[in-house]
């Protein structure tokens, strides 16, 4: 967690743990896609899993920027990687969209009109 996740998380105070947990979670799966690049890619692998060459095509950024970016993707578990010979094929991890609807603020509480 870093400084300022741990500040947010402060700020919801001490009493209640696990929703201060849940919180932390949220915070960090958001920062996360909050990156046009990261944002990108993510929209390119809701149509389906693709090659980095593909990516690299679409998104116009240097190689090992797009790298850095799979890897923060990678490492919030909205992306896998799988090795095809030379390339790694990426797509987005089954509970993805899910996760990301979740850790919007009330999206636990139901809706009413």
């Amino acid at each position: 967690m870093d400084d300022s996740t741990a500040v947010e998380v402060s700020l919801l105070g001490a009493a209640d743990g696990a929703r201060a947990d849940r919180a932390a979670g949220a915070v960090a799966l958001l920062q996360a896609v909050a990156d046009p690049v990261r944002w990108a890619v993510l929209d390119i692998l809701a149509d389906g899993p693709r090659c980095v060459c593909d990516l690299q095509e679409r998104i116009p950024v240097a190689g090992n920027l797009l790298s850095y970016h799979l890897k923060v993707l990678r490492e919030a578990d909205l992306v896998s990687a799988t090795r095809r010979g030379r390339w790694i094929d990426y797509a987005l991890v089954e509970d993805a969209a899910d996760r990301l609807a979740a850790a919007l603020p009330g999206a636990r509480r139901p809706v009413t009109t």
